[in-house]
């Protein structure tokens, strides 16, 4: 007799009759497990929501009598145990949490009853236990087995919670259970201060998002507006920026004259650029396109006309009115230089690129005296 039949034989009839039922259900757990976490996933998906975990697990057996020793009177069937089955959903942030839980109340049958929000509960040393849990079946309407019918009746647990609480009861659980001794006074006051502090943080990463996406929204209504000179200059305004295509018609206008295609690469980079030259706000860059196209479109049509280039990339617009600005305001060939140093990092060839740049404008006129 192994181990584990000597276990089995500790508990009293009853208890040993849950396990045998088991036993038997095991493959009905292992399918619910199967078809709950292929549409937790394939829901998350279609709500474009990125979490941090997402993992199920079927209770061992030897875990099942343990549970059964210190509480198998409260249990008549196999069927009024709700966590043989168990998933959770880990967020990064606490916003999340009710996000996953609509989710989860659109997809599964949720028994109300037996479901429990613990973050509701204030307890000091409650943090790494505010996960919402739900006592969850799996409806008809998106799986029925006719010879299976166990599959929709079977309870599981669902828990969401955030990464932060995931791990402080990770942790709570190694120092505070797994030892079986008691945690001195002293040290319990110093786990539930870090309990407090990981709250703390768990709120302030919510409400730091928040306001960052606040922000960004008010970015965008500003730059949909067209107030360009209220729009300070940085990363975020910058990309809210460029969804305008504002350098579009300069590029088409650049393209029509050899007929050419437009191939519309990437130019967040210049954004460094800008910076480089002391752009402050995104009505710089407005009055700097402005002022520039013509001449940059002069420029372009030097170096296109009477080739056969039939593909053109839309920074080209970008990169002539660089050039333009720079040879007209007297920043001559070092100025050019770090306009190529700063685009395609620093190298040798960029002074000599800069000098035939800056020939080929002061053939057309574009260089200024100061240059």
């Amino acid at each position: 007799m192994n181990n584990e039949d000597k276990t089995l034989l500790s508990l009293d009839l009853h208890c040993q009759m849950i396990v045998e039922e088991y036993r038997e259900n095991l493959p009905i757990y292992k399918k619910m497990q199967t078809i709950v976490m292929e549409r937790l996933h394939k829901a998350l998906e279609e709500a474009n929501i990125i979490v941090n975990g997402l993992e199920s697990r079927i209770k061992a057996e030897k875990s099942l009598i343990g549970k059964l020793h210190l509480k198998g009177s409260k249990y008549n069937f196999l069927s009024d145990l709700t966590d043989i089955l168990g998933a959770r959903v880990i967020t990064y942030y606490t916003d999340e949490v009710d996000k996953i839980a609509a989710i989860a109340e659109n997809i599964f049958d949720i028994d109300w009853q037996n479901s429990v929000d613990k973050r509701k509960k204030h307890e000091l040393n409650s943090f790494g236990y505010m996960s919402l849990h739900y006592i969850c079946r799996i409806p008809k309407s998106i799986y029925e087995d006719p010879e299976h019918p166990e599959i929709n009746e079977l309870r599981f647990e669902l828990q969401m919670r955030t990464a932060l609480q995931h791990v402080w009861a990770n942790i709570d659980h190694d120092i505070g259970y797994k030892t079986g001794v008691e945690i001195p006074p002293a040290h319990l006051r110093n786990l539930n201060r870090l309990a407090g502090m990981l709250e703390l943080a768990d709120e302030q990463f919510s409400r730091i998002r928040r306001e960052i996406n606040d922000y960004r929204r008010q970015v965008q209504n500003l730059v949909d507006s067209g107030n360009f000179n209220e729009i300070v200059l940085n990363g975020d305004t910058f990309r809210s920026y460029l969804t305008l295509n504002p350098f579009r018609p300069l590029a088409e206008r650049i393209a029509a004259v050899n007929q050419a295609e437009i191939f519309y690469d990437n130019i967040s980079n210049y954004f460094q650029l800008f910076q480089v030259f002391n752009f402050k706000t995104i009505g710089d860059i407005e009055h700097f396109k402005n002022d520039y196209a013509d001449a940059a479109f002069q420029f372009a049509v030097n170096q296109i006309a009477g080739t056969d280039l039939d593909i053109i990339a839309a920074s080209v617009a970008l990169q002539d009115l660089f050039i333009v600005y720079i040879l007209k305001n007297g920043f001559g060939i070092k100025g050019l230089e770090t306009l190529y140093n700063t685009l395609g990092g620093n190298e040798q060839a960029n002074k000599e690129r800069a000098q035939q740049t800056f020939e080929r404008a002061k053939k057309i006129n574009i260089v200024s005296s100061e240059s």
